[in-house]
């Protein structure tokens, strides 16, 4: 966010820290009642002279209790004639008096991850916060996703492949019926589905990576690296749970844990059905 949209000073000021391993952020854009729906988010932000008065709340924030610092999306156009001109984005340091972090438990996977509900309660932060134009947030956010679901693409093949190597481990060593599981027709066609859907997920969303890395952002395209990749991740972490049968199924075999890792990658930075939306108005238009 801060890269894309952030003045020159606000670049000198955050982005070295966190490349250098100093900092750590997060975006704070989720609320209880505002998921996919972004433009019902309703944490506030007031500007009091030179500085913005925050208050609201957010849900399933990544790194909430780590962060420094965070890029927070909140309302402080309220009267603005459309809906989507009334966000902003601004950068919340966490040790502001007014800020509160818990750490959610009891996550179905990717539990290394720090996932924590926040709470803004009339913190201050100075004007010069405010990253890009005041109003435009709901937009930046939406640029700032074309980049960051590339990220989660790498995420879904990095688990799905990881998954699949565990599968191939698995029937080589595995015999039944007096035979490796390997050498029965029904589980090389299993692995041969995982390779090619594996495949063409890389290749989708390196496709996509390609033209952000050369200056064109093409959102439908990136929409769909990730929602097949997110799809392909779940399909092949169950497959190859299932070559594993009952080990697959128990914490010892690493496996289990492909499978629970694998789903959140066709939810969080955008649902699968918000990516098809996102494809399907881009070739019939909004109806």
């Amino acid at each position: 966010m801060i890269l894309l949209f952030g003045t020159e000073e606000q670049k000198k000021k955050r982005l070295p820290p966190l490349v250098q391993g100093k900092a750590i952020t997060g975006a704070a854009i989720t609320e209880p009642d505002a998921g996919s729906d972004v433009s019902s988010v309703a944490t506030t932000a007031v500007l009091d002279g030179e500085e913005y008065i925050l208050n609201g709340s957010k849900s399933f924030i990544t790194n909430g209790t780590r962060a420094n610092f965070l890029q927070v999306l909140c309302i402080t156009e309220p009267k603005a004639s459309s809906s989507h001109d009334r966000f902003s984005v601004i950068t919340v340091e966490t040790d502001r008096k007014g800020f509160e972090a818990i750490k959610l438990r009891n996550k179905l996977g990717i539990r290394a991850s720090d996932t924590a509900d926040l709470t803004f309660s009339d913190i201050r932060v100075p004007k010069e916060n405010l990253v890009g134009v005041a109003g435009r947030g709901f937009q930046q956010f939406m640029s700032f996703f074309d980049h960051t679901r590339i990220h989660v693409c790498a995420q879904a093949i990095g688990i799905a492949q990881g998954a699949m190597e565990q599968a191939i481990k698995h029937v080589r060593s595995r015999h039944q019926f007096r035979k490796p599981l390997a050498s029965f027709q029904a589980t090389q066609f299993k692995i041969a589905e995982m390779a090619t859907r594996i495949e063409a997920g890389r290749t989708l969303y390196h496709r996509a990576a390609w033209l952000v890395d050369h200056g064109k952002v093409d959102s439908p395209l990136i929409a769909m690296a990730k929602w097949f990749t997110g799809e392909a991740a779940v399909r092949v972490t169950d497959e190859a749970l299932q070559l594993h049968g009952g080990y697959g199924f128990i914490g010892d075999y690493n496996i289990e844990r492909f499978y629970r890792d694998a789903k959140i990658v066709e939810i969080y930075e955008g649902t699968k059905e918000i990516e098809k939306i996102i494809i399907a108005r881009a070739l019939l238009g909004k109806y």
